[in-house]
């Protein structure tokens, strides 16, 4: 189970005293203090951990946003950002004696360049969104998380979030320009600009996938790309799961980078056609859907080259879509997982580990061991041509045994995600979900050496402070 810290003395006596302070700086309804009203902000995508703030703060500027970290930073109250809380690891899991601030009224796109092919945004704005604005020009933002209907550029910054087609486009950190965002002391300040390869430090690298800990990011310059010629999507059915593994390195080590490389395995198929209706392929027991893109001689000839990988083993079957409403239909799928998985089990654990692509067939065959060891049944969809996995561990959550198993569970995953080469997470982030867990893959003195960064930003550790770091490192 994981813990959280005990309150800090004395702030939560001075409730009506710190929101009556905090409706100074964000007027009207920004300030929510009543218990019913900070429900919905207990929790993020990882459920099953629930926390009511003290309060909640709506800013709609940065400057209002700086007020109230200045006081905060006074006061030593504890904050917690907080994009649209679609977070698997926990990362906007709130505090007791923590005020959370919501950019979700933040939402502006403030300049689109496509000249320079840019535009700047607030943290606000959905990761769609920003597709949305620039479309008509046939300009898209490249990173697609599956949840970019909701999830925010802030939290993608902070998450260093991928997407199924990272594997071309690459993550957030490989589309960003600048940032503006408030220290912990409410200092306004700006990264990066509106250009690659800024002189000086690389302050954009650190503060990208820094999880919220160093400062509240509330602009963002982002990249913009012109449109391909057109995609097309194919799908490879198999008869087990090391063998789709297989057929994964066997592209990769091809030369060939598809836009994206998924995995699905016998559950997950069954669910998201249930779902989608897109002509899956009921009687396979893993599944890729495989993504090209260029001009029509281009896919063909890519499309072919994978038809002739996938043949040397032995697939159940080949479909490539002969429509643009194939394609959406297979993507429909695939973006519908989790949702779809929800349908057959209420309750999973969605983790989120990175391995060398080399390793699928040996660490498929592991979870699946492990399925069996713990009694509990897993779903994997994931970003196979990355390496980034996303197993869903089914339980029930009115079960305490259930749970726990989950946990362990899952917790044994990221262990083999290690042991075999690759790291903790690929674009959930730790959170409080993997916190535990950094022992697994940093030596003492590389955790000492992240601590003295964080300090070095937020000297009390004020800003979302329980995160990343096992409690007892933290910090009296």
């Amino acid at each position: 189970m994981i813990a959280l810290p005990p309150p800090k003395p004395g702030i939560l006596a001075r409730r009506d005293e710190i929101i009556a302070a905090l409706r100074s700086f964000i007027p009207g309804e920004g300030v929510i203090g009543d218990a019913t009203r900070l429900k919905p902000y207990e929790t993020d995508g990882l459920s099953a951990y629930r926390q009511p703030p003290l309060a909640v703060v709506l800013p709609t500027t940065t400057e209002q946003v700086a007020a109230v970290m200045r006081y905060c930073h006074q006061q030593g109250i504890r904050v917690v950002p907080r994009g649209a809380g679609t977070s698997l690891s926990g990362g906007a899991l709130p505090l007791e004696d923590a005020v959370v601030i919501g950019l979700m009224r933040m939402n502006r796109i403030l300049e689109i360049d496509f000249d320079d092919r840019l535009a700047v945004v607030e943290a606000g704005v959905t990761n769609l969104g920003i597709t949305k604005a620039v479309e008509h020009e046939g300009f898209f933002y490249a990173p697609d998380p599956s949840s970019q209907l909701a999830c925010m550029i802030g939290g993608n910054v902070n998450m260093n979030s991928g997407g199924a087609h990272c594997l071309k486009y690459g993550v957030t950190a490989n589309n960003l320009l600048g940032l503006k965002l408030v220290t912990p002391e409410g200092e306004i300040v700006e990264v990066g600009g509106d250009h690659l390869d800024t002189a000086g430090y690389d302050w954009l690298g650190l503060m990208t996938g820094s999880e919220g800990m160093l400062g509240i990011v509330t602009e963002v310059t982002v990249r913009i790309l012109r449109g391909p010629e057109g995609a097309r999507a194919m799908l490879a059915a198999f008869k087990g799961t090391e063998i789709a593994g297989a057929a994964v390195d066997a592209i990769i080590g091809s030369g060939i980078i598809p836009v994206a490389l998924e995995f699905m395995d016998k559950p997950c198929i069954h669910a998201c056609e249930a779902f989608a209706h897109a002509g899956y392929p009921l009687d396979a027991e893993a599944m890729l859907i495989i993504e090209v893109e260029g001009s029509v001689a281009e896919q063909d000839f890519l499309l072919n080259r994978i038809k002739e990988i996938c043949a040397r083993f032995d697939p159940i079957s080949l479909k490539v879509a002969t429509s643009v409403e194939e394609s959406m239909a297979i993507w429909k799928g695939r973006k519908g997982a989790f949702g779809a998985v929800g349908r057959i089990s209420p309750d999973y654990l969605c983790m989120d580990g990175t391995i060398p692509t080399g390793e699928l067939p040996f660490v498929l065959k592991r979870i699946g061991e492990m399925s069996t060891q713990y009694g509990l049944q897993v779903a994997n969809v994931f970003h196979a041509g990355d390496g980034n996995l996303h197993p869903l561990i089914m339980f029930d959550a009115n079960n305490p045994d259930s749970f726990r198993r989950a946990e362990d569970f899952g917790a044994d995953i990221l262990k083999l995600c290690v042991e075999v080469g690759g790291c903790l997470t690929g674009e959930h982030g730790v959170g409080v979900e993997k916190r535990d867990l950094m022992h697994v893959q940093f030596q003492p003195h590389e955790l000492a050496q992240q601590r003295a960064i964080k300090t070095a930003f937020d000297p009390a550790w004020l800003l979302n402070p329980h995160k990343v770091f096992p409690l007892e490192a933290l910090p009296q």
